[in-house]
Parts: C-alpha cells; sequence; structure tokens
C-alpha cells in the first residue's frame, strides 16, 4: 500500500500572525478562506478545536491537532491518513508560507478514486484556498493559481448537490394563495451556501415564466392556460432556498395532460433549481474576495 503526498504552498507577502488568524476562522461563519459558495463550506460539529468532527461535502475528518494561528491537522480514517495547514514564517517574519500537505495510504479502490476524481478536485479547492489566504491577507492576488479544467468542471457538475423533497413552506404566501383550488403541489430544497445571493430577483431565472408576484424573499413565476394554470415560487430563506410547484386544472383535457406530465414534473423541477443554483454559486465571489481587505493604493 503506496503513501500518496500531495502538497500545496504559497509565499503570502503578509507576517504569520496575519495569514494564521485568518487559519483560526476556518470553517467559521465568517470562514474567509475555503472556497464557498462554488464548494460545499467545511463545517465541524463544534468550534475548531481538538475533537471537531465534520468535513466538506463527502469528505469526513476531525481535528486531530490544533495550535492557533500556526497549524490544523485533520485525520481522516477512511482514507488511511491526514491533511494540515501549516503558516510559517518567511524572511524574518514579514512574509510567510501557507503550506497544505496531505498524506495517505488508501487501497486499490480508494487509489483509483484519488487519481480519477478527487485528486483533480482536491488540486483546485486547495489552490482556491491559497488565492483566498493571499487576498484577505493583503488585498490583492498576484497571480490565480486556479484554474478549473474541462474534467473537474465536469466532475463539479455531476457532484453537485441535489434538491430534496419538501413540504410547501408556510411562509410560501403567494404560493398558497395562488388558486383558490390547489389539485397538485410539491416543493424542493437545496441549501444556501455562504456568500450565495440571497435576493429573490436573482432566482428570476430559474424557470422561463413571467412573473407573477413578489412579496418579502418570495417570487411568483407562471402562466394560464386554457386547460391548467401552473405557478411556481421561489422562497429564499437564510439557509436554504425551496422551489414550490403549485397547479390548477381547468378542463378534463388538462387533466389528462398533468396526469402524464405530473410523472416528469419532478424531474424538470429538482433539474431547474440545481442548474440555476450552481451558476449563482459559480458567478459569486469566493471567500477571500468576500472578506478582501482595503488596499490604499
Amino acid at each position: 500500500m503506496r503513501t500518496i503526498r500531495n502538497v500545496h504552498q504559497r509565499i503570502i507577502d503578509a507576517p504569520p500572525a496575519a495569514v494564521g488568524a485568518l487559519l483560526d476562522r476556518l470553517a467559521g461563519e465568517d470562514d474567509p478562506l475555503f472556497p464557498t459558495p462554488a464548494w460545499e463550506a467545511m463545517r465541524f460539529d463544534r468550534p475548531l478545536g481538538v475533537g471537531a468532527d465534520g468535513g466538506h461535502g463527502s469528505a469526513r475528518y476531525h481535528v486531530s491537532a490544533y495550535e492557533p494561528g500556526r497549524s490544523i491537522r485533520f485525520d481522516s480514517p477512511g482514507m488511511n491518513g491526514h491533511h494540515r495547514f501549516d503558516v510559517e514564517p518567511v524572511d524574518g517574519g514579514a512574509r510567510c508560507r501557507l503550506v497544505h500537505t496531505l498524506e495517505m495510504r488508501p487501497g486499490m479502490a480508494g487509489t483509483l478514486s484519488w487519481t480519477l476524481a478527487v485528486r483533480p478536485m482536491h488540486d483546485v479547492v486547495v489552490e482556491e484556498v491559497l488565492d483566498n489566504a493571499e487576498r484577505a491577507a493583503t488585498g490583492r492576488l498576484a497571480r490565480p493559481a486556479t484554474r478549473w479544467s474541462p474534467w473537474v468542471r465536469a466532475l463539479h457538475r455531476l457532484a453537485y448537490g441535489r434538491p430534496v423533497a419538501a413540504a410547501v413552506p408556510r411562509e410560501a404566501r403567494l404560493a398558497r394563495g395562488a388558486f383558490d383550488r390547489t389539485d397538485f403541489s410539491d416543493a424542493w430544497r437545496l441549501p444556501l451556501e455562504r456568500g450565495m445571493d440571497r435576493d429573490p430577483g436573482a432566482w428570476r431565472g430559474v424557470l422561463p415564466f413571467p412573473v407573477r408576484g413578489a412579496e418579502g424573499r418570495e417570487l411568483l413565476l407562471g402562466k394560464d392556460a386554457r386547460h391548467l394554470d401552473f405557478r411556481a415560487s421561489v422562497l429564499v430563506g437564510d439557509d436554504d432556498v425551496t422551489l414550490t410547484t403549485v397547479v390548477r386544472t381547468r378542463t378534463a383535457l388538462g387533466r389528462l395532460y398533468f396526469g402524464v406530465v405530473r410523472h416528469l414534473h419532478p424531474y424538470a423541477a429538482r433539474t431547474a433549481l440545481r442548474r440555476h443554483h450552481r451558476r449563482l454559486a459559480l458567478a459569486a465571489p469566493s471567500a477571500g474576495e468576500r472578506h478582501r481587505p482595503r488596499v490604499t493604493p
């Protein structure tokens, strides 16, 4: 069983204490380093410290060592290894080096998974962390290291979160009051990552229908046809976004038509919500840009 070792590092024109302070905020609500919202945030079951359990996406690990302002080690039992961040002084402490090191001894299946899928995405995420550290510490980025290959884009699209079925939210008043009689309703929900746009207007493009109303954080889209009426509500909360559909049939032909369409509708609704969610996530500023300090020219 061979050892896999993967190292990324960046010289940052800021003292170790400045970059170490950023590292101490990793996985917090104001995390300036992990590249959300394009990637799922790093989260733990408690504040950053030894014993904290969590991870990001499908990667699970726990904090096994932590020296505030200097280093964090995460152990990954499932991959028989660990990864860590270290802040090292350079030039007598005028600058520093931020290093991410991963070492593991996976089995044959783990090695294949690492080679084909995990490493391409891992390399991008870590380089984006380093980009964010440089942005947040210095206010600028000399040379962005992040480049998404077509393969990484395909993997990201494949691994991106999928909506889950939900009850029609009580807060979706426009959807609940759209018709005097509702013959069909469903709702699909996706969590919102840090940094995602929570303005309902940004979700206008989730479906290609005219706007029928807006109230608070809810946007109502819809269209009336001869045989049925359709409304789609987008409710943007603090932590998630919910797409609700309500339908009222008018005629026997409308009931027959929707009797067929209702079997395809869940797939179409999930796809539309997921596609627009990903589009907004990729267009949003990353953590380092959101926490970029002002630099005097």
